[in-house]
């Protein structure tokens, strides 16, 4: 049985619509739901409670992160009337009336870690007692005034990756089942099979390959989205629509994993992928387009010689941090909203962290017409590393987002 939390809305699917308080007998052991709003309305938090009736550990969803707390600016994508300031002004009152006299020693598991674009500065940690967070994360100060928790809440928040509400409308609405989902998507192409159905679909092709390794050779319109980083997120980040038809190119055994992925945000609809690999897709007489790269080292001497353009791709907050003198900052997050301000006729040397952005903006850019793109292998850490090129000055930064 699927427990939702406390709504009105009527869902697609057989759940239960649980009540505050509710409790859950799950053989010697209970769970109960503390409705939590604040990030959405519904949110609610699940405390497991031993047979001897001590409470062990609360399971908070997006309501409570180690070291942040949801955002409160998902909801108003879908529900107008529900403001960051409203549904911030709620998660502070869920957070003192129902998390906060909670015994400091049972333990926090949240919904998410670092990486995700729910909380601002989430830790990599999975877990946390209460009675550490208290003293740590900043949202369980005590001494925090409503309206500054909601200053401090509400700072730094960026725009949500254009997912999120299509996300939370499937969690209304309900979705394909992931077996059908994977059946449909783990279809074997030959490479004129391949090029048949992306021809006949209009279908996007997605490299999941080692950005390193797609940099080499890889079939033209392809966006590089690697498996070995935040895969999920930058999909639903970067490919605008959620109903949109993909084709993969994977590593050997790596396909059921992308499917998997993509399906965990919403995309559902994987079509098929490469059968072998970029040198059986050459091998049947298809061309293949290569992405130019240089060194830091090289970058650094082309820099001193003449004037070139460096884009940082990297997030704002990153950018903010610290960065190349001069460098222009275009956030890969915002690649869609921002690309009209590249010149087609100018070369840019294009940086991220280490890699794997860089790669994914140029592969997009790419299948724009922006040829003139130049990926700087290692980013700015083999740019830092290097030590030839002026940075700003290290600023600690304040949120990851």
């Amino acid at each position: 049985t699927i427990v939702y939390g406390p709504t009105s809305m009527e869902t697609g699917f057989k759940a239960h619509i649980a009540h505050d308080g509710e409790k859950f007998q799950l053989g010697d052991v209970h769970i109960q739901l503390l409705h939590t709003p604040g990030h959405t309305l519904e949110s609610s938090c699940y405390l497991l409670t031993d047979e001897e009736d001590e409470k062990i550990a609360l399971f908070t969803g997006d309501t409570l992160f180690i070291g942040d707390v949801g955002r409160p600016d998902l909801a108003q994508k879908v529900i107008a009337d529900l403001t960051p300031e409203k549904l911030g002004s709620m998660l502070y009152h869920s957070l003192r009336e129902k998390i906060m006299p909670l015994p400091d020693d049972i333990i926090i598991y949240p919904g998410h870690g670092a990486g995700s674009a729910c909380g601002k500065n989430m830790s990599a940690e999975t877990s946390d007692t209460l009675g550490n967070q208290k003293r740590t994360n900043y949202a369980l100060n005590t001494a925090l005034s409503e309206a500054d928790f909601l200053k401090e809440l509400l700072h730094g928040l960026t725009p949500p990756p254009g997912y999120f509400p299509k996300n939370v409308l499937m969690n209304i609405q309900g979705y394909t089942s992931f077996d059908e989902v994977m059946t449909k998507g783990n279809t074997p192409l030959s490479p004129e099979e391949f090029n048949k159905v992306k021809a006949a679909t209009g279908a996007l092709i997605v490299e999941t390959r080692h950005q390193k390794e797609f940099e080499k050779a890889f079939i033209p319109g392809a966006i590089n989205i690697s498996l070995d980083g935040n895969f999920a997120v930058w999909a639903g980040t970067l490919i605008p629509d959620i109903h949109q038809k993909i084709l993969l190119v994977a590593e050997p055994g790596r396909v059921k994993e992308a499917i998997k992925r993509l399906s965990r945000v919403g995309y559902d609809h994987t079509i098929g992928y490469l059968d072998g690999n970029i040198n059986d897709w050459k091998n049947a007489g298809f061309s293949v387009d290569f992405i130019e790269a240089i060194e830091a080292d090289a970058l650094a001497d082309l820099a001193q010689a003449e004037g070139i353009t460096i884009l940082d791709v990297r997030k704002k907050s990153e950018y903010d941090s610290e960065h190349v003198v001069g460098a222009i900052n275009l956030p890969l997050d915002y690649i869609r909203e921002n690309n009209g301000n590249l010149d087609k006729k100018v070369k840019y040397y294009v940086h991220c962290a280490s890699g794997y952005r860089s790669t994914t903006f140029i592969s997009i850019m790419k299948t724009q017409g922006y040829n003139n793109l130049v990926n700087v292998d290692g980013g700015i850490k083999a740019i830092k590393a290097l030590g030839k090129m002026e940075l700003t000055e290290y600023v600690c930064p304040t949120t990851l987002l």
